[in-house]
């Protein structure tokens, strides 16, 4: 049988389809190849339009069917995976109200400052484990005020995941990861965050049914199947943010498990058994994927935005003389020492970053020497900088209990990138594992196990080849240790 994957970034929709028997990817695509563009109208601001993930759904689709061992209408079930804390406004006819507010929009974080001293630390950090932040429920907040037109012929409030099966299926639903994402989850209740509606003056009808984030959750419909060259009645049974899924994707499943990704941001993701959250709103906690009643799983997530987005940014500017690859950048980082002569990054060109409590530091470059530094320097001090942010909100992840020893990744992104990956196990001194999945074949994992397909996760997940491990040297821990802790001397005064 076949499964189908979907992934829905900022950037690009990744899609994926598996034999469920062998457990492979038989093809995937992306599309488009270019990055998509991120609008932002005013200062912090940052949207997009969900009608293009729609398309970019649509078109890799029709793309992905024109490939060999590939036909749509064996596929049996769906999985979706999406970028996380977006939110999506829609009537009564299904419309979308205005452009979605995506993950790095810094707009919100005043709104969600004011709940938090409002509601207090108890309720907030007890209840939704987190402060309300900058995240969905919080941008909710900023249209109420500041576009109650809008607000006004809003019917739901949907995550960027939601908003696809909602266009696949007709039928609008969300789960309950989801909603813990948005800070619109109530741990102790296991229900929606009913208190923290009721203080903003909220109809609990404006978020979607609840369904289970694996299992049966709704069917494309007979129109959509035509339209797209599925079979009516697809099952969609996966539904995750992309770091619970980039999780999932990598069989990080139990207690003391850790995942790490280095796409358009950086994340740290180690599932505990327990609520935990860090009152000082450095990291956040939310619901993983198989979570149950009988058996509470929790994700603890470490992030800077500025990752890849930083890498991106820097290779476009190196480009703009001529063509210059990530590979070339990969091999000139490789030629410079250690902590890059002395030569330091900041990586908080985003927005607003988590570990610094929602705070926009902005992105800097800091001792720049004429005599002694060259583009090499300057590509090495990037890496360094993104996994020395990382690792502060490591060192977060295992205050509160969070795993420590082996980290898994995928073999993509900032990975891809030896001197990137063995300045991550030589600072966090973790091993990296490495797998053969990424976040399209994963939600395309999930659809199989939520449908019925796999009876259980060990099931799902044995067809997962390793690539390998990275592990930290022990005899030049010192020197990473001393290029951190000169980076961190240099921070920026916090604003």
């Amino acid at each position: 049988m076949l499964f189908l994957g979907l992934d829905i970034g900022s950037s690009a929709t990744k899609l994926a389809v598996i034999d469920g028997e062998t457990g492979r990817t038989l093809a995937s695509q992306t599309y488009p190849e270019s990055e998509l563009e991120i609008a932002s109208p005013a200062p912090g601001f940052a949207e997009q339009d969900p009608e293009t993930w729609w398309n970019c759904v649509t078109e890799g689709l029709a793309r992905l069917g024109q490939k060999d061992g590939v036909d749509l209408k064996k596929i049996e079930a769906i999985g979706i995976s999406y970028q996380m804390h977006g939110m999506v406004l829609v009537d009564s006819d299904q419309q979308v109200l205005r452009p979605a507010i995506i993950w790095c929009d810094s707009r919100a974080v005043p709104y969600g400052e004011a709940a938090l001293q409002a509601l207090g630390e108890d309720y907030c950090f007890d209840h939704l484990l987190n402060s309300p932040g900058n995240f969905t429920a919080a941008k909710l907040r900023w249209v109420q005020e500041n576009q109650p037109e809008i607000f006004a012929r809003t019917h739901k409030v949907m995550l960027p995941g939601d908003f696809i099966a909602m266009k696949l299926s007709g039928e609008i639903t969300t789960t309950p990861s989801g909603l813990s994402e948005g800070t619109f989850w109530d741990y102790t209740r296991r229900a929606p965050a009913s208190e923290l509606l009721k203080h903003w003056d909220m109809d609990a009808a404006l978020l979607p049914e609840l369904v289970p984030n694996i299992g049966l959750q709704s069917e494309v419909s007979a129109s959509m199947a035509a339209e797209l060259g599925l079979k009516a009645g697809t099952k969609i049974s996966y539904r995750a943010g992309d770091q619970p899924n980039n999780a999932f994707s990598l069989n990080v499943l139990q207690p003391g498990e850790v995942a790490s990704t280095a796409g358009t941001s950086g994340v740290i993701y180690g599932v505990v058994d327990s609520r935990v959250a860090d009152r000082q709103s450095r990291v956040n906690t939310f619901v993983h994927v198989n979570d149950t009643q009988a058996e509470e799983r929790n994700g603890i997530l470490v992030c800077v935005n500025g990752t890849g987005r930083l890498y991106s940014w820097l290779k476009q500017l190196l480009a703009s003389g001529g063509e210059v690859s990530y590979p070339r950048l990969n091999e000139l980082a490789a030629a410079v020492a250690v902590g890059s002569e002395g030569l330091v990054f900041h990586p908080f060109g985003n927005g607003a970053e988590r570990i610094y409590q929602n705070r926009n530091l902005g992105g800097h470059i800091r001792h720049i020497d004429f005599n002694r530094h060259g583009l090499g320097h300057m590509v090495r001090a990037a890496q360094e900088g993104i996994v020395f942010a990382l690792n502060q909100g490591f060192e977060v992840l295992k205050e509160l209990g969070g795993s420590c020893e082996v980290v898994k990744v995928a073999k993509g992104n900032m990975f891809l990138s030896d001197v990137f990956t063995q300045t991550f196990a030589n600072t966090t001194q973790a091993v990296v594992e490495f797998y053969d999945t990424d976040g399209a074949a994963g939600a395309a994992r999930g659809a199989a196990l939520g449908s019925g397909f796999y009876a259980s996760s060990q099931e799902a997940f044995s067809g997962l080849q390793s690539l390998g491990v990275v592990e930290p040297e022990a005899s030049r821990t010192e020197e990473y240790q001393r290029a951190y802790e000169y980076w961190q001397q240099t921070l920026p005064t916090m604003p």
